[in-house]
């Protein structure tokens, strides 16, 4: 294998453009999770508001539903064409769907057709969510040198939470200029339209990467895969895909659990209005990805693992007490607006001790060969389909039964299972020499 690129300043470029265009992608994922209660009155009938903001709720799931479709597409391409030529498609992809929303008409102007568009907008932004994120954590991973891997996609691995900050400003700044009741008729359009803005720009960025070294040499040797899906679903790398799904089940249940669903906990369990809601987490979402940054960073000494299956322990015994402190200090009618945000950073940073480490230890996981597919369909089907369930599931358990412990079992059985797998089978992979892999078609005879 060809030495890794030492050029520090393209290496910084590398992970500048490909953190800054996985955010603005977060942030086209999340204003909608954001201005779900907006979104209930304009795109369904007014007459049952629960039941409304439930169905809002479940398309904004549905975008995460069609992320492990997206990764095994866009996968697919990554580990036969290059890295770099999907990372700009997914970019367009995830651009048009949010634009795109910001113009639909109400359910007012053509009933049922909105929530239809809605729907088929949330499919693209979820199929292309879902190439991007296995796309740049494989290309931020095959350009960071070895010893370091863990600080440097540490810095990518909170994107989705720069997405989310950035989502907030927008929100709470268009909310501000225009007043609450122009916001709520027609400003709420303003964040998707101007995600078109933030897609060009950086699609400007993301047209100046170069394709990853690794996979150059790869090409160099003709040991590209024919059919990176059959061998990322075949022989010895099917066992490492079980293994490392269920442990990204537990951290994806977990990551969603601390960061997203206070969200929703917020507005919902405690009637916060959005913008209380915002002002509780933001010291939280601030300090985040320097939490993750700092995980990404140990786990290059003290391993991975430790760190991850940490998270999970502390998620299993802490989701139930922080939410019971967080619901007790975050009353409408009885803001303790500091004991709120400090509990919400005790959530932050269980989030960021199961997610900061993984990215890394995933990459060093999966052979070159398949990386992109593996690691896409893995992640992608984790957080698609066990994270992107937690809002819904919690939700409607919250709502339901009013019975916080009842709503909190799926996100604590979930780590619990990956703590199980993860000290039974989940190697160490931090002393891995992912720059000395000898680029070799793999063990099933698939090279080209």
């Amino acid at each position: 294998m060809r030495a890794v690129n030492n050029d520090r300043r393209y290496l910084a470029f590398v992970i500048g453009a490909s953190t800054v265009g996985s955010a603005i992608e977060w942030y086209d994922f999340y204003i909608f999770g954001s201005l779900a209660a907006i979104l209930a009155t304009h795109f369904f009938a007014k007459d049952h508001p629960v039941a409304a903001l439930l169905n809002t709720i479940a398309i904004f799931t549905i975008g995460f539903l069609f992320r492990p479709l997206g990764a095994i597409i866009f996968g697919w391409y990554g580990d036969k064409i290059g890295r770099k030529r999907v990372f700009i498609l997914t970019l367009l992809g995830m651009g048009l769907g949010t634009a795109l929303i910001g113009v639909i008409p109400s359910y007012a102007t053509i009933g049922v057709l909105a929530p239809i568009l809605v729907f088929l907008l949330r499919v693209i932004q979820g199929l292309s969510v879902g190439g991007e994120w296995g796309g740049a954590l494989t290309y931020v991973a095959e350009h960071a040198p070895d010893g370091k891997r863990g600080l440097y996609t540490g810095v990518l691995s909170p994107a989705a939470i720069y997405g989310l900050i950035i989502s907030f400003f927008v929100v709470l700044g268009v909310r501000t200029a225009l007043g609450e009741e122009a916001f709520r008729a027609w400003g709420w359009r303003i964040p998707f339209l101007l995600s078109l803005v933030l897609v060009l720009i950086s699609l400007y960025v993301r047209l100046r990467l170069q394709e990853t070294p690794m996979f150059a040499e790869l090409k160099a040797r003709r040991a590209v895969v024919q059919n990176p899906l059959k061998v990322t679903f075949t022989g010895e790398n099917l066992r490492r895909v079980l293994i490392a799904g269920a442990v990204s089940f537990g951290q994806a249940v977990a990551w969603y659990t601390a960061i997203f669903w206070a969200l929703f906990f917020l507005q919902t369990a405690q009637k916060l209005d959005l913008i209380t809601t915002y002002k509780v987490l933001l010291p939280g979402l601030l300090v985040a990805p320097v939490l993750h940054i700092v995980m990404g960073w140990l786990s290059d000494s003290i391993g991975r693992k430790p760190i991850v299956l940490t998270g999970f322990v502390l998620a299993i015994v802490g989701f139930y007490p922080l939410y019971t402190l967080l619901g007790r200090f975050a009353q409408k009618d009885n803001l303790q607006y500091w004991p709120a945000a400090l509990t919400v950073m005790g959530l932050m940073l269980i989030a960021a001790m199961v997610w900061g480490p993984l990215p890394a230890l995933l990459a060093e996981y999966f052979p070159t060969q398949v990386r992109y597919t593996s690691l896409g369909v893995v992640q992608n089907a984790a957080n698609g389909w066990g994270g992107g369930l937690v809002p819904y599931v919690t939700t409607w358990i919250q709502t339901a039964t009013g019975n916080l412990m009842w709503a909190l079992v799926y996100p604590i059985a979930l780590p619990l299972l990956g703590l199980i797998v993860g000290l039974l089978f989940l190697p160490e992979t931090a002393r891995h020499r992912l720059w000395e892999q000898p680029g070799a078609a793999l063990a099933t005879g698939d090279g080209e």
